[in-house]
């Protein structure tokens, strides 16, 4: 019942914020003037009757630089966006062709340009409108004065453009465009001079309709959400453990022993990953260690080493990460009011007690954002199989995989060795989906979110 009334809640304010724009457009419109409509006819115009000429013109110059690119490359780049290529290139017969995969890119810029003449456009009519209203009942500022306005009250809306601009060029398009990607069938023998086009049985389709690649992807998929929860909750309370462990009195010369895992945190982690290999491996010490006591030789990363590889691979994610957790929890220990424990020794808890109602809820309460870091961090951890077992492939595994391979693994081999690069980009989608549906709704109901004051 709670459920229900939630959803019918949230579904209620939806309806009450589209409600409230559509009151505030039609506001907008009804108090509206003639420098208003001026300015939907024609950017600047209203701010020409209102007497800012400078604005109105740069307004107007805007307006005429967005018309220009459209009439220019700008339309052509929107039914490029949308056929992604009509001629393909043929070197023998001198034909150029259309590149699909540039025609993508421009088209994306294409839209990015649409969406900023619209914030453009909507600015210039709020502006417009806003004057006018002033204009009867004081002297309008001049652009001098708006000038000054700009560089000191609104300085942040200059010293924010060039950073936001960056980012649209840097990273919006680039994460749009792997986006498409997916969509479409641009991989294999699919890649320019060839034409790309738009298909979704040819990525999400391969990946999820019975096949070779459906079959590994589930696997894979499968493995890598047990990785990464077991990873998480194993280093999460190894590194607890060890925390709590060096805040007891008992415990002597404990500047040595943390010295210890913070080195072993302070080597860069692909050396330890190289290291750790060439310690399992056939040729390796401990192989070394195990013939020369009458042994047999252990392939510990071998092919059908499948579980023993698996678990090398935790105990040396373990050996990277528990030292960060410890260093974490290390701080945050000392900031738990002791007043606490005295207390509940007094109602008679015992240790195990004490842990599990004061010392990890606080812990938790402090962490939960680093936790959920952490879970991210090992669903995509790259290197840790792609050192210790990289090239290895094993039987019943497609697209050049192996039994250890991680989603982000295997996404590289598809791309790099197999050119799948929209299979790719679609496990790069279906990451992003599983890690920030899962962070969220961990998040959400964390206490770090519910009670934000209680350990304040």
């Amino acid at each position: 019942m709670e459920k229900t009334v939630k959803k019918l809640n949230i579904f209620a304010k939806i309806g009450g914020y589209f409600r409230r724009k559509a009151a505030a457009v039609k506001t907008f419109f009804k108090r509206a003037g003639r420098e208003t409509y001026a300015s939907m006819a024609l950017m600047g115009a209203g701010q020409l009757l209102n007497g800012q000429y400078i604005k109105g013109l740069l307004f107007l110059l805007l307006e005429a630089a967005f018309a220009a690119y459209f009439a220019t490359i700008g339309v052509a780049d929107f039914v490029g966006f949308f056929t992604l290529g009509t001629v393909k290139a043929d070197a023998w017969a001198g034909i150029a062709g259309d590149d699909s995969v540039i025609m993508l890119l421009r088209g994306i810029a294409a839209w990015i340009m649409l969406v900023a003449l619209i914030v453009i456009y909507f600015a210039n009519l709020k502006d417009a409108n806003k004057y006018a209203e002033l204009k009867g009942l004081k002297d309008l500022p001049s652009f001098k004065d708006d000038l000054s306005t700009l560089l000191n009250k609104n300085f942040y809306k200059v010293a924010l453009a060039l950073p936001i601009i960056g980012v649209a060029v840097f990273n919006v398009l680039p994460i749009v465009f792997m986006i498409l990607i997916a969509f479409t069938n641009y991989g294999g023998t699919v890649v320019p001079p060839e034409l790309v086009d738009w298909s979704v049985k040819d990525s999400f389709g391969k990946l999820i309709a019975l096949g070779e690649l459906s079959q590994t992807f589930f696997k894979i998929m499968g493995w890598n959400l047990l990785w990464a929860f077991a990873s998480t909750f194993f280093n999460y309370f190894m590194g607890l453990g060890l925390a709590l462990l060096y805040n007891k009195k008992c415990v002597k010369g404990k500047a040595v022993w943390r010295a210890f895992p913070i080195l072993a945190y302070a080597v860069p982690g692909f050396i330890t990953l190289l290291a750790f290999k060439f310690m399992f491996s056939n040729g390796g010490p401990i192989n070394n260690m195990i013939v020369a006591n009458g042994g047999q030789i252990v392939d510990f990363l071998g092919v059908n080493s499948k579980w023993i590889a698996r678990g090398i691979g935790f105990f040396v994610n373990s050996w990277l990460s528990v030292p960060s957790i410890m260093l974490l929890a290390t701080g945050i220990l000392t900031n738990v009011n002791a007043d606490l424990y005295e207390a509940a020794k007094i109602d008679g808890a015992n240790s195990f007690v004490q842990f599990r109602k004061i010392t990890l809820p606080f812990v938790i309460f402090s962490t939960t954002p680093v936790l959920i870091s952490q879970f991210i961090g090992n669903f995509n951890n790259f290197g840790v199989f792609y050192f210790l077992r990289g090239g290895m492939i094993s039987d019943g595994y497609s697209g050049t995989a192996s039994d250890t391979d991680l989603l982000i693994n295997w996404l590289y081999r598809l791309s790099i060795d197999n050119n799948y690069y929209a299979v790719g980009a679609a496990i790069s989608l279906i990451i992003f989906v599983i890690t920030s549906v899962l962070s969220l709704i961990v998040y959400m109901r964390s206490s770090s979110y519910k009670k934000e004051d209680t350990f304040r």
